[in-house]
C-alpha cells in the first residue's frame, strides 16, 4: 500500500517543509520493512479555485474510489497513534492500494463534492479540538505518518 498525505498548496521551503520532509524520509526508510510500498507528501496548487467547491474538487483528482481516503477535519474522531498504525495495517491487510490523507484549503472541504465524488465510506480523522495552521497540520500529519510505521516496525521511537 502506497501512503500519500496530500495538502492543498505547495510547501517550496521553510521550517515545516524542512520537518514534513524529514518525517517524510524517515517514514520511507521504514516501509518496506513494514509491508508499505511507498510514502509521499504532495502538495496541490489551489491558487485559481474560486471556492471551496473547487479546492475539494481539485484536491480530490486523480484519486480512485478503490482509494482509501482519510480527511483531516476538525469534526473528524481523534484517533491514538498506536489507533493510526493500526487503521493502516488493517488497510494493507485488505489490499488497499493507496491510502490518502486530505488536509483541505483555508475553509476546509465541501461536503457535496465530497459526497458526489466519492461516495461511500471516508474516515474523518482530528487533531484535536484547537485550530492548526495548515503548514502545522501537514508536519503533524507526517509525523503521525512516520510514528504510525515505527510502531508498526517495533521501534523505540514512540513510547506509551
Amino acid at each position: 500500500m502506497k501512503i500519500t498525505l496530500r495538502a492543498g498548496n505547495v510547501l517550496r521551503k521553510g521550517p515545516e517543509k524542512i520537518l514534513i520532509d524529514d518525517y517524510i524520509t524517515r517514514a520511507k526508510g521504514l516501509a518496506r520493512g513494514t509491508g508499505f510500498l511507498s510514502v509521499e507528501e504532495q502538495g496541490i496548487e489551489l491558487k485559481g479555485q474560486n471556492d471551496r467547491a473547487a479546492e475539494t474538487a481539485k484536491l480530490l483528482s486523480g484519486i480512485q474510489t478503490s482509494d482509501e481516503l482519510i480527511l483531516l477535519d476538525e469534526r473528524g474522531k481523534s484517533p491514538t497513534s498506536r489507533e493510526i498504525a493500526t487503521h493502516f495495517a488493517r488497510l494493507r491487510d485488505d489490499g488497499v492500494g493507496n491510502a490518502y490523507i486530505l488536509i483541505g484549503g483555508a475553509d476546509g472541504f465541501e461536503p457535496s463534492v465530497i459526497k458526489n465524488l466519492r461516495p461511500g465510506r471516508i474516515t474523518k480523522w482530528s487533531f484535536g479540538a484547537q485550530t492548526w495552521p495548515h503548514k502545522m497540520v501537514r508536519v503533524m500529519a507526517a509525523e503521525q505518518i512516520y510514528r504510525a510505521l515505527s510502531i508498526l516496525a517495533r521501534t523505540p521511537y514512540h513510547r506509551d
